[in-house]
C-alpha cells in the first residue's frame, strides 16, 4: 500500500466510526413502578433496601432503569387509582405489598408484571396458583401472618406472666387480611389460656380512646396487628401504651425503634431487597408465573429495655436471650 492509499484509508475510516457510533441505539431505561402503601418517611428503610438490592445487582438508577414512586400514605382506598397512573406511565414491572396492593395491581393491568414484596399467602387470596409456580402474573415474597399473631402471642404471654386479658388492636377492614389474622390471633389467645378483648378502629383519631378503654377493662397487655395505617403512626401508637401502662408487642423493629415495647416479625427491608432479585429477572425476560414464591429468611425479636423502663416491667432472661436486638 502506497502513501496515498494508506492515507486515504485512513481518513475514511476516521469518517466512518462515528457514523457507525450514531446508528447504535440507545440504551434502554427500564421503568419500575414502585407502589407503596406508607409515605416517602414511613418507607423510607423500605425503599433504601430495594435501592441496595437493585445495585447489588447492576442496575443503577440514571443508567439503566428508573423508578416511580406513588405514595397511599396509609390510605389504602387510593391503591387502586395509583395502581392505574403507573400502569399508564408506562412501567416495565409493578412493586407492591400486601394483599390490597396486589389487587390494586390486578385491577389496573393483567399483563404488567407483578412483583410483592411482602403479602399473605398469594395462593389462598387467589394470586397465585402455587408457591413453586405462581402461573400468573404475580410473584415475589409471601409470609404468613396468621402464624406470627401466635408466636407473637407466645412472647408476650413469656414476657408478661401475670397478663391474663389481652387487647387486640385492628385496623377496621384495613384489607382483607385483617379478619383472618384477627381470627387467627382470637384463636392463639384462647389456646394460651388467655381472655382477649378486639378493638376494631376506622381512624387514628380513636386510638386515646381505645387505649383508654381497654386499660378501664383492665387489658394486661396488647397485640398490635398489621396495618399500614398503624405503621404511619408508629410513635403515636408506642406513646399511647406507655401513658396507659400497656405492654405491647408489634409486627416490625420500626414501632420498637419509635418507642415500642417489642415486636417479632420478619426483617422487611430484607425482603425489600430480596425483591430486587425478582425485577432483574423479570427485566431480563422471565415471567413472574414460572418464579416461584419465597418466604422470609429472617426473623426478629427486638427489645426496647428504654420502654420497658417506663412501663415497670422487668423482661425476663429467657426472653432477652432470644432477642435478635436489645435497644437500650
Amino acid at each position: 500500500m502506497n502513501r496515498r492509499t494508506f492515507l486515504s484509508a485512513l481518513t475514511l475510516g476516521t469518517l466512518a466510526a462515528p457514523l457507525a457510533g450514531e446508528g447504535q441505539p440507545a440504551r434502554k431505561i427500564y421503568r419500575i413502578g414502585f407502589l407503596a402503601n406508607g409515605n416517602q418517611t414511613t418507607s423510607r428503610p423500605s425503599v433504601e433496601a430495594f435501592r441496595q438490592g437493585l445495585r447489588e445487582l447492576g442496575w443503577v438508577e440514571g443508567q439503566n432503569v428508573s423508578i416511580e414512586y406513588r405514595w397511599a400514605d396509609g390510605k389504602l382506598d387510593r391503591l387502586p387509582a395509583l395502581a392505574s397512573d403507573l400502569v399508564k406511565t408506562p412501567v416495565d414491572v409493578l412493586l407492591v405489598s400486601g394483599v390490597a396492593g396486589i389487587r390494586a395491581a390486578l385491577q389496573a393491568t393483567r399483563t404488567v408484571p407483578i412483583v410483592s414484596s411482602i403479602t399473605s399467602d398469594p395462593v389462598v387470596y387467589g394470586f397465585a396458583t402455587s408457591f413453586a409456580r405462581p402461573g400468573g402474573s404475580v410473584t415475589g415474597l409471601a409470609t404468613q401472618f396468621e402464624d406470627l399473631a401466635t408466636k407473637q402471642l407466645q412472647l408476650l404471654k413469656e414476657t408478661v406472666p401475670r397478663a391474663a386479658r389481652v387487647a387486640i388492636l385492628a385496623q377496621h377492614i384495613s384489607t382483607s387480611l385483617t379478619p383472618a389474622v384477627q381470627k387467627a390471633a382470637e384463636a392463639a389467645v384462647r389456646a394460651l389460656g388467655l381472655n382477649a378483648q378486639v378493638f376494631e378502629i376506622r381512624d387514628v383519631a380513636e386510638l386515646d380512646a381505645v387505649f383508654r378503654t381497654a386499660k378501664a377493662e383492665r387489658a394486661d397487655a396488647m397485640l398490635v396487628l398489621p396495618s399500614p395505617t398503624f405503621n404511619r403512626y408508629r410513635a403515636r401508637l408506642a406513646e399511647f401504651a406507655v401513658r396507659h401502662r400497656l405492654p405491647a408487642i408489634y409486627e416490625s423493629k420500626e414501632y420498637v425503634e419509635a418507642g415500642g415495647l417489642m415486636c417479632y416479625g420478619p426483617n422487611f427491608s430484607d425482603m425489600f431487597r430480596r425483591s430486587a432479585s425478582y425485577v432483574d429477572r423479570i427485566l431480563k425476560g422471565a415471567k413472574p408465573g414460572d418464579l416461584p414464591i419465597e418466604q422470609p429468611e429472617k426473623f426478629e425479636l427486638v427489645i426496647n429495655l428504654k420502654t420497658a423502663k417506663a412501663l415497670g416491667l422487668t423482661i425476663p432472661q429467657t426472653i432477652l436471650l432470644q432477642a435478635n436486638q436489645v435497644i437500650e
